[in-house]
């Protein structure tokens, strides 16, 4: 297969869904010679906040001269984002290469077993795994969690260091309807004597962590009780053991972007002092203060002011909703809204009506869109509107403040737009 053809090959495993668990995963890596043995991994899963503890660490680690492999999802403007290195996607060739690679294997696993087909996380999931283990080695590899933990596809390695950004409620159908089911799934991936660096704010749901822990003999590490954050308005301190940091200055906006860069340079401390890697202090705070992370609040431009963000559940609009109004208080509020279906829709467009001057809904093309009139009936603002051409809309837009969010599948559109301009 060429870029193209794998591309297709991929995108047509969607029509498999969702199966959770790991078995397929296991037994493909397992005819692969198991390349996720060959990784030095840092595993991610969480609510909210992954990929941007997924790029703290990142850049942190490039400031100190290592080569870093990231996995992620979903991608923003071109589909070799989700597999990269230091920052840049993977090549059209070497995708392909390592897609001919899995795809035997993947059609010997439907043919020989009772499996089933592999799905399309599966699929880039053991790609990745290919390319950083075998095909292209890095200093160290950080893996974003697809839905959950336990019996997600990413949950098949041994890492160095485990991380939990926050505890909500998506997903659902897959995870459990409260917290503590929820978390339930999200400890299944602490690992036995490795650390385990969280931020859990439910009273019940910590307990699960504490027991989980407990029975993997595995350093547990809480934002809140271990980690110290004091912000100020901007910039925010960090106390981790015998690290202190005064003064951490963001580009990217918001508390919840202090706590995600504080689990991360806990992280980064504790792989430290195991001798994972050797860190220079300087350059590591520097590397989180330089991160800016594409679809988190991301300005694409100031006159007009027209902010995206990938706020697709009630913890991230609840954030975005904070941050708006810590920084955008004085200003007039266009909110374009789109989102997928199995959103809590109501919760979402009650919330940001709530800093909306003018609320405009729109769908875009996607298998699993929410149908505009869907959207539109559960809006309630004095001024709502609807348009179809809403790429059009963002170009014409001439007010104060517009705010494109709903799903990281929608404003992925508007910024491929922004760029191709």
């Amino acid at each position: 297969m060429n870029y193209d053809e794998t591309l297709e090959w991929i995108h047509n495993r969607g029509k498999f869904g969702i199966k959770p668990g790991v078995k397929r995963m296991v037994w493909m890596l397992n005819e692969l010679d198991n390349p996720q043995d060959n990784i030095t991994g840092v595993h991610v899963v969480g609510t909210n906040g992954k990929g941007s503890v997924v790029s703290y660490i990142r850049s942190a680690l490039n400031e100190n001269d290592y080569s870093v492999g990231t996995f992620t999802s979903p991608y923003i403007e071109v589909f070799n984002e989700r597999i990269s290195i230091d920052g840049t996607p993977i090549s059209n060739e070497d995708l392909a290469h390592v897609a001919n690679i899995v795809r035997p294997v993947s059609e010997r696993m439907a043919e020989e077993t009772e499996l089933g087909q592999a799905t399309e996380f599966e699929i880039i999931t053991t790609m990745m795994f290919v390319y950083f283990g075998n095909v292209h080695p890095v200093d160290i590899v950080v893996v974003e969690a697809g839905i959950g933990a336990t019996h997600d596809s990413t949950n098949v390695f041994k890492p160095v260091m485990t991380i939990l950004t926050s505890i909500g409620k998506d997903h659902t159908d897959i995870l459990g309807e409260t917290l503590v089911e929820i978390t339930k799934d999200k400890a299944g991936v602490i690992k036995e004597n490795t650390p385990f660096v969280y931020h859990v704010d439910d009273t019940d749901s910590k307990q699960v962590i504490y027991k989980v822990l407990e029975e993997n003999d595995a350093k547990g590490i809480e934002l809140g009780r271990d980690i110290i954050l004091l912000d100020n308005d901007k910039e925010f301190s960090f106390k981790y053991n015998d690290y202190d940091f005064n003064d951490i200055q963001l580009k990217m906006l918001g508390y919840h972007q202090m706590q995600n860069a504080s689990l991360a340079l806990a992280s980064l401390l504790e792989m430290h002092d195991l001798n994972i890697v050797n860190l220079d202090m300087n350059k590591t705070v520097h590397g989180v203060e330089d991160v800016t992370w594409v679809g988190r609040i991301e300005v694409l431009q100031e006159d007009p002011t027209i902010i995206i963000d990938g706020a697709h559940n009630k913890e991230a609009v609840d954030v975005l909703i904070k941050t708006i109004k810590d920084n955008y208080a004085d200003r007039k509020i266009t909110v374009l809204f789109s989102c997928v279906d199995g959103k809590p829709i109501q919760y979402m467009v009650d919330e940001l009506a709530s800093i909306a001057d003018e609320f405009v809904v729109t769908e875009f093309d996607f298998y699993r869109k929410k149908p505009v009139q869907d959207i539109y009936d559960a809006v309630n603002h004095p001024n709502l509107k609807q348009v179809d051409d809403y790429i059009k809309f963002v170009d014409q837009f001439d007010g104060d403040v517009l705010l494109c969010t709903g799903s990281l599948y929608f404003i992925s559109y508007i910024k491929q737009h922004f760029s191709n301009k």
